[in-house]
């Protein structure tokens, strides 16, 4: 096929011209617009992420399009009923990050429990006192994991591995994974009461929004440990400071904030065009829990490994092969 790529770095041309020898390929760094569309009117497969909007005038300019594959999870940019009246299949990546994510969370998790971030800090200026650095074991802690998704159920396997006990609260429990991988189910509340460490892992919308929040604060063991590497609104920030002033809140992992710029694909953040609609420094750089001794940060990071990035090329690059064999998959409905 004749397959035409937007919104690629140089890195990403090479892995896909490497495994998709067998199709005449194109690439492009810029998102694909009128004037690229025009370029590529022969094109029978696009291969682009969430910039570039595939909507009834760009189909119009690529009548020989049969297959459309984006490099994101999610397809709010593209027309699937326009798609579909054309019979144009559309592919998605449904999955890529979800041991990606549970590491980064650990990786949260041990800077905080012992303090490696503070003890960075000192040795860089070449004092080497631990006084004030003193940590506690993650053995024998018992972690609130909340939602057990994908990325949830990698978190309790790691977690398991550190001999923790481990909690979760899931709207829909899966009491089969519940038995595999030795853990429990349990409510919001009693996960808030029992948990040393509480983790969250939910998407967004209007039933999880601030669903910790001042009256969470009640609930939860004097010093527990925060660790949101989902959506910034899922923690109300007045509650998490108030937490953290108070000291019912012992420490806090955050790789996302209340107040990020709309962020719907987390491969958004380190593209080009999300750096000239949302500067993520500016919401950091007046942030309160910056300020915050007790308080690790990272820039919405936790899903951004090489290998990660290279299965949503992976994922892409299956979505081709078995289209171009007549067995599609990943079909975005």
């Amino acid at each position: 096929m004749k397959i035409s790529f937007f919104e690629t770095e140089k890195w990403e041309q090479e892995y896909l011209e490497e495994r998709l020898s067998g199709h005449t390929l194109s690439f492009s760094a810029k998102n694909l617009g009128p004037s690229q569309a025009k370029k590529i009117s022969d094109a029978e497969a696009l291969g682009i992420f969430i910039y570039s909007p595939i909507d009834k005038k760009a189909l119009d300019a690529l009548p020989r399009l049969k297959l459309v594959t984006t490099m994101s999870t999610g397809y709010n940019h593209i027309d699937l009923k326009e798609c579909a009246k054309r019979g144009i299949t559309v592919c998605n990546v449904p999955t890529y990050g979800e041991n990606t994510v549970a590491e980064h969370t650990f990786a949260l998790l041990l800077a905080l429990s012992r303090r490696i971030h503070q003890s960075y800090e000192r040795t860089s200026r070449a004092d080497f006192s631990a006084i004030g650095l003193r940590g506690f074991d993650l053995k024998g802690k018992t972690i609130g994991v909340v939602g057990c998704g994908h990325i949830g159920r990698h978190v309790v396997r790691i977690a398991k591995g550190f001999e923790m006990n481990v909690i979760a609260y899931e709207r829909f429990p899966d009491r089969k994974l519940e038995k595999e991988l030795g853990f429990a189910h349990v409510s919001l509340e009693e996960l808030y009461r029992q948990s040393d460490i509480i983790t969250f892992h939910v998407p967004l919308n209007d039933g999880t929004r601030h669903m910790f929040d001042a009256d969470s604060l009640k609930k939860v063991k004097k010093g527990v440990t925060i660790l949101n590497t989902s959506r910034g609104e899922i923690i109300d920030t007045n509650a998490l400071i108030k937490g953290l002033e108070s000291k019912a809140i012992g420490s806090a992992g955050l790789d996302v904030l209340e107040g990020e710029c709309l962020i719907r694909e987390e491969k958004q953040v380190i593209d080009q065009n999300f750096k000239k609609e949302c500067d993520l420094r500016q919401v950091l750089r007046n942030h309160v829990l910056l300020k915050m001794q007790n308080v690790l940060i990272t820039p919405h990071n936790a899903f951004n490994s090489q290998e990660a990035l290279e299965r949503i090329l992976n994922t892409t690059i299956e979505n081709i092969e078995a289209f171009a064999k007549g067995m599609p998959v990943n079909i975005a409905k």
